[in-house]
């Protein structure tokens, strides 16, 4: 099959600036200059045809063509750094990490700079993909080859926490929070109670393949004790990142895992309505095989991922405490 696709750089261009928000901070990431990477953005909006950026002195802002592209580049960049992981030779003090996108992007990679800074020499990549969460034909086993062939290897893993042959570390017990953007509160006005939800949109998220281990709308709105409201209603995003990215964009009100939006609230990106929050079915839990677990590679990520689990550890209504209402955010 052939792919009809813009230059990769251009893409990875794209991706750098729209996280950054900056030409400047995504050409230091890239080690180009500036120019070169308003160039490649130049060549990306020329071959859609589309413009991709807002401009204006001192701002740099994504349109809706690029606000609704940048969760399919970002996946379609991991799925590439993925491909290339499974072919290349891993170096002796070589750690590859396996890991959902959502966490990936959104928990791990913030915190990478801290294992880096205590071990600089090891050689460490990171895949992510929807694999690594648990479901039909969704085990450890599809991403965790045979040790002897692939160096070594660990996944995180969102599921059961139960891995027969593999050896298992149970890393966060995640809960599921309402979040919205204070853009949307600032447009249809404050949730004063979990009722006032019902003028609002649903936000559903399907990245877990398996249906009956989906955070349900139908089990917040019991929680918050809610009767009769159309949990049906409001768009289905099979990604974690997509969902996200949507709530972000003001698009409606969403169930998050805390780990993943703390940052956000925190930064008040994302407001968190009301004090309720859903149990997740799922955990994240570090998987490796036994003939891994004791090299010196593996033990130090694995130190260093506990340490920082359990720095995490703590329920979002905790750390929350006194500073969640009707469309406040966290300072």
């Amino acid at each position: 099959m052939r792919y009809r696709l813009p230059p990769l750089p251009a893409l990875r261009a794209f991706e750098a600036s729209a996280r950054h928000l900056s030409f400047k901070r995504a050409a230091a990431e890239l080690f180009v200059t500036p120019a070169a990477v308003s160039q490649q953005i130049k060549v990306l909006e020329a071959y859609l045809g589309v413009s991709l950026f807002r401009r204006a002195p001192g701002e740099l802002g994504l349109t809706e063509a690029g606000r609704a592209m940048l969760p399919r580049v970002r996946e379609g960049l991991d799925a590439l750094a993925a491909a290339v992981t499974l072919v290349q030779a891993p170096p002796e003090n070589g750690l590859t990490v396996h890991a959902p996108p959502s966490f990936a992007q959104r928990w791990l990679v913030p915190r990478l700079s801290r294992f880096a800074a205590k071990h600089p020499d090891v050689a460490l990549r990171l895949a992510s993909d929807v694999c690594n969460i648990d479901g039909p034909g969704h085990g450890p086993e599809g991403v965790l080859a045979n040790p002897r062939d692939a160096g070594s290897a660990v996944a995180i893993r969102f599921g059961k926490g139960v891995y027969p042959g593999f050896c298992s570390d149970l890393l966060l017990q995640p809960e599921y929070v309402l979040v919205c953007s204070p853009d949307l509160l600032g447009r249809s006005g404050p949730l004063s109670a979990p009722v006032d939800l019902g003028r609002q949109i649903l936000i559903h998220d399907e990245s877990i393949p398996d249906e009956t281990m989906r955070p349900s709308w139908a089990e917040w709105f019991r929680l918050a004790g809610v009767a009769d409201v159309d949990c049906s209603r409001g768009p289905r995003f099979s990604s974690a990142v997509l969902v996200l990215e949507a709530a972000l964009g003001g698009q409606g009100v969403a169930l998050a895992l805390w780990p993943l939006v703390e940052a956000d609230v925190r930064s008040g990106r994302l407001v968190v309505p009301f004090p309720v929050a859903l149990p997740s079915r799922y955990v994240y839990s570090l998987v490796a095989h036994d003939a891994v677990q004791e090299r010196p590679v593996v033990r130090d990520f694995r130190a260093w991922l506990m340490a920082e689990a359990g720095l995490a550890a703590a329920g979002p209504l905790a750390p929350m405490a006194g500073r969640i209402g009707s469309g406040r955010s966290v300072p």
